[in-house]
């Protein structure tokens, strides 16, 4: 069994979960103090391990897993809960399925990884897709929310985009540091990214008004979708090919879709139904069958 694959498949399952409880949890916590508590804290739970297991460091590598973590955490998370404020939290899921054609391009042009051009016709039909989901709202008509639901799918893929470089960036990194240390730096660093903000959204909250909303974000966030998903995807990522990883993003729609209509009563526009229509055929272009799915990855070649 391959336990790379099923790492990043066990971190995409969660990820694919986080929009529709995080949209859930920002209505009660604002987004840079549950951001800065929830990576914060998870830096504090791999301190034991990577102190254990620390080698020292020069000052070049520190500074790149700082954006790294500048990256893949401050901005991406950053874009992120900017986005689920102001629209639906299913549509975080579906234009996550960018992120392939993105990583598939910088990590032929950075990491020198082979280009495969049938992959690369896939992604393209793909990303037409996630277009159709993140213009969606003027093309339905929305006039009241319009506007603010488009700015809300730009801010998903600018945060999409932000985890994309940062992989690219970590790809090399993780090859000679210790994930532990990697994980933990960078969470720390982007802790202090965080506090400023999360001191100014304390100017007009209090934890007298937190519910059980955000109690669940904080411990989805801290627990799962820091602790674990970010552990169980930079360890997969230093195991297998960087082109290679961001197929398993495919699986987020899958699980936002899940998560999102029992939660939030959130359903698929005839819209986004299309957009992931054009996702899965690129991936049948990409892939050469129908009913492709990362678990045919398990099995040993």
């Amino acid at each position: 069994m391959n336990f790379a694959v099923l790492a990043l498949i066990v971190a995409n399952m969660i990820w694919g979960a986080a929009p529709p409880i995080f949209k859930l949890a920002l209505e009660n916590i604002p987004p840079f103090l549950l951001a800065f508590i929830r990576f914060f804290g998870a830096a504090l739970i791999f301190l034991p391990p990577a102190i254990v297991s620390w080698n020292k460091l020069d000052a070049k590598t520190i500074a790149e897993i700082c954006l790294a973590g500048f990256l893949g955490v401050f901005l991406h998370v950053s874009f992120f809960f900017m986005g689920l404020e102001r629209g639906e939290s299913i549509n975080a899921g579906i234009i996550a399925t960018a992120g392939p054609l993105f990583l598939f391009i910088l990590a032929v042009i950075f990491l020198h990884e082979k280009p495969s051009k049938k992959v690369l016709k896939g992604m393209i039909i793909a990303f037409a897709g996630v277009l159709s989901v993140v213009l969606s709202p003027f093309f339905m008509g929305q006039e009241t929310s319009g506007s603010s639901d488009v700015v809300a799918n730009l801010l998903y893929v600018a945060s999409m985009f932000c985890l994309v470089l940062s992989t690219v960036v970590s790809k090399n990194i993780l090859k000679r540091v210790n994930r532990y240390q990697f994980v933990f730096i960078a969470f720390a660093f982007s802790s202090l990214c965080f506090l400023p903000l999360a001191a100014k959204d304390l100017q007009g909250w209090s934890f007298d008004l937190l519910d059980g909303r955000g109690i669940l974000g904080i411990f989805f966030g801290l627990f799962m979708s820091s602790a674990i998903a970010y552990y169980l995807y930079f360890w997969g990522l230093s195991k297998i090919r960087a082109q290679e990883i961001g197929i398993f993003a495919y699986m987020d729609p899958v699980m936002t879709v899940l998560v999102a209509v029992p939660l939030l009563g959130e359903y698929p526009t005839p819209f986004y139904i299309l957009g992931a229509f054009l996702v899965f055929l690129g991936i049948f272009i990409a892939e050469g069958r129908i009913h492709w799915h990362p678990f045919h990855k398990l099995h040993k070649d």
